[in-house]
């Protein structure tokens, strides 16, 4: 049966089937345990813990037995159009953990546990009092440094942008997602996917952890309080699992405050315990943060003044809202409803809705998104897609360009067919917007940089990565690659790395942002899957 015909029997397959299929599939304890780590680490992310399905589809057994082994296995290992991997074709499953995971789906997922307070403070640790921490900076290019995500070997790598040397590697949580600074840039507070947070003090001469916490199950975000009278005051982290929001003390990682954010969908009204924290953002201009509640498709303003007793403006917006960032006035939040196609536009300064706009493509994933002022369109703010190569460009100026504000005023598209593009990103000081495509199935787009020009918004360039770049020590496992653009402070150069396995360290490139030339290959045998950079000046300015 070809894939197309498997991805639409997924799409219409109902209950009708399940009592056939149902008792066939039974797993034993080592396998549950076994398939239970597998899900968590690839699959939970798009298609849920409880497996209801978001950027992904409904994964419950109602479906999936309908749909049977088989056809699963091939849909696992193939991957889809839409933007899933091919877990089974680049070996990142064995064919055996292939079949089990087949099966695995068509069982009742088991409950995730929660996580109390007391939880949350048995695993606390201060490695470092406040105290016993270095009183100024011990490097003059601290300002300049890039934490590296090491993805699968839960680490990170802090790399010196001026001199390219890796200076430390510091252990993280499980596939770290993201990082994020404080509001001077001292501290780097990290959160894996297994929500283990931890904060990296880059003043020290070898920055390294100085206090961690484990205040989730499941986690995709951190953010830290940057308004004014805030900052270096408090951090905060959103779980997947329990769908809940931590307030912490940016200094130690206490934890002081969890707010639940189950709650009722804004279509139907209908009561959801998976309301996961996607992105989160912090306001410059009021002591809030701009939380996405993906399943309810609610962005919360979490008013953070009063810890004990936070205030939440809620915003509907539209469901499955996934990532995002700031427009370049830092006022309003455009963010993806990626399972939607919508990108709705908060402005936070009023606290509401502005609207939402149709992404005129399929599976919008903008991370941040790129924000270029445009001579044509005035300000506009860039997002590409995963399940198709259309890049767009919104406008978010409704005073000085009232014409374009909130609609999407050039659409284009990346060479070839199909998606695979997770990341843009610019910085004022290049002519270039870059775009990649690390999940596209054909091997050619997908280890290509694309080049977009700022003037004309479309690409003008494509960089192909040379295969010497792209080794690895398991011939089953492709490299790939480039994934994630970051710029140095001053943003002359953009940096991409190349994303491999667990078993094979991989480099990061380093291009000039205008002249396009590759000037440095940073290679070390401890970077093992780079996948997301991010510079210290860049993060605490939100400058994308």
């Amino acid at each position: 049966m070809k894939l197309v015909k498997l991805l639409s029997l997924v799409a219409t397959t109902s209950v009708v089937a399940v009592s056939m299929h149902a008792s066939a599939v039974k797993l034993s304890d080592a396998e549950m345990k076994e398939a239970t780590q597998i899900y968590f680490d690839r699959c939970a992310g798009c298609h849920g813990m409880l497996r209801k399905g978001a950027l992904g589809p409904n994964l419950e057994p109602k479906k999936t037995t309908g749909i049977g082994t088989e056809a699963l296995k091939t849909i696992i290992t193939e991957g889809t159009p839409g933007g899933m991997p091919g877990w089974g074709k680049s070996g990142e499953l064995s064919t055996a953990q292939t079949e089990l995971m087949a099966k695995y789906i068509q069982v009742e997922p088991p409950m995730p546990p929660e996580k109390s307070m007391e939880d949350m403070k048995k695993s606390w640790k201060v490695l470092i009092p406040v105290k016993d921490r270095p009183k100024a900076p011990e490097s003059k290019n601290w300002k300049d440094y890039f934490a590296v995500i090491l993805r699968d070997i839960g680490k990170i790598a802090i790399v010196d942008g001026k001199t390219k040397k890796v200076i430390s590697v510091v252990k993280s949580g499980y596939a770290t997602h993201i990082t994020r600074t404080s509001a001077s840039g001292r501290y780097m507070y990290v959160i894996g996917r297994d929500g283990k947070a931890s904060m990296i003090d880059l003043w020290m001469k070898v920055p390294k952890n100085v206090a961690e916490l484990r205040p989730c199950n499941d986690a995709r975000s951190i953010d830290t309080s940057k308004y004014k009278e805030f900052k270096d005051k408090y951090a905060v982290v959103g779980c997947y699992w329990p769908p809940s929001i931590v307030t912490l003390d940016a200094n130690t990682l206490e934890p002081l405050k969890i707010v639940s954010t189950a709650s009722y969908t804004i279509d139907k009204n209908v009561f959801t315990r998976e309301a996961r924290v996607a992105a989160i953002i912090a306001s410059h201009i009021k002591p809030e943060w701009i939380i996405n509640v993906k399943e309810t498709g609610q962005v919360w303003l979490y008013d953070y003044s009063n810890v004990k007793n936070p205030k939440v403006t809620m915003v509907e917006a539209e469901r499955f809202l996934h990532d995002g960032g700031w427009d370049l006035s830092k006022r309003y939040f455009l963010t993806a409803a990626n399972a939607r196609n919508i990108i709705s536009v908060i402005d936070t300064k009023e606290g509401k809705l502005v609207a939402n706009i149709p992404s005129q493509g399929t599976k919008p994933h903008p991370g941040r998104g790129a924000n270029v002022n445009s001579k044509i369109y005035g300000p506009v703010w860039i997002s590409g897609h995963i399940g198709s190569n259309d890049i767009i460009a919104i406008g978010t100026d409704p005073k000085g360009h009232p014409k374009n504000a909130w609609k999407v005023v050039k659409k284009f598209k990346l060479p070839g067919n199909g998606g695979g593009n997770l990341f843009v990103k610019t910085h004022p000081n290049s002519k270039y917007i870059f775009a990649d495509r690390p999940v596209n199935p054909d091997r050619k787009l997908q280890t290509q940089i694309y080049v977009i020009d700022k003037d004309k918004l479309e690409v003008v360039k494509t960089i192909p990565i040379p295969e010497k770049y792209l080794k690895s020590a398991d011939p089953k496992v492709k490299a790939r690659g480039p994934v994630h653009f970051e710029f140095n402070a001053d943003g002359s150069e953009v940096w991409t790395s190349i994303w491999g396995n667990k078993l094979t360290a991989t480099p990061i490139l380093v291009f000039d942002s205008n002249t396009l030339e590759l000037k440095n290959v940073i290679s070390d045998k401890r970077l093992i899957t780079p996948t997301g950079k991010f510079n210290v000046t860049n993060t605490m300015t939100d400058t994308y």
